[in-house]
């Protein structure tokens, strides 16, 4: 199977040698996700598109494929193509016709060619000749320029010919990388995880620092909607997850602190303390879901006042949107039922919160704030890369695993619902039921005692946390569910064993003839 990605038209406006670094580095990041999902395939990153060529036709590697490609930053869209070698315009139109005449039943069409090299035509009249003979041959009820129902896309390079299947969007954006690294501020909310996911689509390697304010469940919650987005959008390079124990500061807030300045002293102790951690790993900038009014915190004045607390620059890209807007990225990269389902762990709440901050009340205030009880908590907290979110206590699991269920078992799929939605699950002799992980908590009481339970995910590693916690609780009748991988084709070791074999009848025969 072959592809094709589009740049984002951004990067083909830079000059030559920033267009130049920015395709390298898509390169690299598509090849380390290739990697990353365990099967082989050809990247290459040429001056107008990116190739991908996989030498299989296995659907979970087409849908794997088909999943990078859509949700790697600096990629506009991307095709599905078949490469077919022709000689004339008729045999062009053949091809366009077995590729693409199927999907053009009962729908209006338009062709539209894109062409390089020398030919007896030009693109107008290979457009004419494939457009003619497809409206003649097939079932489409008619051309249609402008607004078809179905547009054929063609590309023709020398003798070779283009022909493309499906066409895929993707979310744009600068390769991850090419602008450097930040670090989010990330609670698990809405908010910031849509402004860690845009800092990912403008090329920032992103990393994530959660404020644990006392709640367990609330620091179990961001780790996985931080590990969801790191997996989604960002796993071609490496990326940190510090959590700072900040129960202690909010205990010191509360007990000397005056009410309305809680907050935003709060806010000033958590920008002191991402200063501290973005130094250790040597970042300039860190990234805040705050946008203008949303909260008592976030008046203008009070923003002012709460930025003069640190020298970094602080990156806001929500800060003229408002809640519905960043809702709705939320529900289109897959966080919405994160953030609607996360434990709410406010620390403090003012009866009164000031709306405008003064700077000397402010310092009077934090005069009584005992800032060793910061540095503890920036001292205490936990260092660990994003990919150890889960892989860590992963590979520490004992749990039952089957590959083969038997017909009584009920397999439940815990990933995302687009996910699962993208690419359903289907067993011919077991039950299915949808429930992603982060609701397995509180439905668990739906899970009968009596009835074994096989959990599912695409790669088998929430699958084995979540049964592992169950089996803890004392649900020893979950277990996990494993689809065996599918073997890749080596057409390389495919053409050495048949040259093998050729060769060993070939001195088959001469040892026949010798005798």
């Amino acid at each position: 199977m072959k592809f094709v990605a589009k740049y984002f038209p951004e990067i083909i406006m830079k000059s030559r040698p920033v267009r130049k670094r920015f395709v390298k580095q898509l390169q690299m990041n598509v090849r380390n996700l290739v990697n990353r999902n365990g099967f082989k395939a050809d990247v290459q990153g040429q001056w107008d598109n990116l190739y991908v060529n996989i030498n299989s036709e296995d659907a979970t590697i087409r849908r794997a494929m088909i999943d990078i490609l859509t949700h790697t930053p600096g990629i506009a869209f991307s095709y599905e193509i078949e490469e077919h070698d022709f000689d004339t315009l008729d045999d062009a139109f053949q091809i366009i016709k077995t590729v693409n005449g199927p999907s053009l039943a009962g729908k209006t069409f338009c062709v539209r060619v894109k062409r390089r090299g020398t030919h007896e035509y030009n693109s107008n009249e290979a457009e004419r000749y494939i457009g003619g003979g497809l409206l003649k041959e097939t079932n489409a009820i008619g051309v249609k320029l402008k607004n078809p129902d179905v547009t054929v896309q063609v590309e023709i390079k020398d003798q070779s010919l283009f022909a493309i299947k499906n066409r895929f969007v993707g979310i744009g954006g600068y390769p991850l990388g090419t602008q450097g690294d930040t670090l989010s501020l990330i609670s698990g909310g809405f908010d910031s995880t849509v402004a860690s996911y845009m800092m990912m689509k403008r090329g920032l390697k992103t990393h994530y620092c959660f404020f644990n304010l006392g709640g367990s469940a609330h620091e179990v919650g961001v780790k996985q909607v931080a590990y969801y987005l790191w997996d989604k959008y960002g796993a071609s390079h490496k990326a940190r997850f510090i959590s700072v124990p900040f129960d202690g500061v909010v205990k010191e807030i509360l007990e000397n602190v005056e009410d309305g300045h809680m907050g935003v002293i709060l806010k000033r102790m958590m920008y002191r303390a991402a200063d501290q951690v973005a130094e250790m790993i040597n970042l300039e900038t860190f990234v805040t879901g705050e946008s203008i009014a949303q909260v008592s915190s976030q008046t203008l004045t009070n923003l002012a006042v709460i930025d003069k607390v640190t020298d970094k620059l602080v990156l806001r890209p929500l800060v003229v949107m408002d809640k519905p807007e960043i809702i709705s990225i939320s529900r289109q990269i897959g966080t919405e039922a994160f953030a609607a389902t996360m434990p709410e762990y406010c620390g403090v709440i003012s009866v009164k919160p000031t709306t405008e901050a003064k700077m000397p009340k402010v310092l009077a205030e934090e005069a009584k704030f005992d800032l060793a009880v910061l540095d503890k908590a920036v001292e205490d907290a936990t260092h660990q890369f994003i990919s150890t979110l889960v892989k860590e206590e992963n590979d520490a699991l004992e749990v039952a695993c089957v590959t083969l269920p038997s017909p009584s078992d009920i397999v439940v799929d815990i990933r995302h619902p687009n996910e699962a939605e993208d690419a359903p699950l289907e067993l011919n002799h077991n039950d299915i039921i949808n429930m992603p992980f982060y609701e397995i908590e509180t439905r668990k009481i739906e899970l009968k005692e009596d009835q074994t339970y096989l959990l599912y995910c695409q790669k088998g590693t929430m699958s084995k946390i979540h049964a592992h916690h169950l089996n803890k609780q004392g649900m020893a009748n979950i277990k996990v569910y494993l689809e065996e991988q599918p073997k890749m084709i080596d057409k390389k070791a495919e053409k050495k064993a048949a040259f093998e074999a050729a060769q060993k009848a070939e001195n088959s025969e001469l040892e026949k003839k010798q005798d």
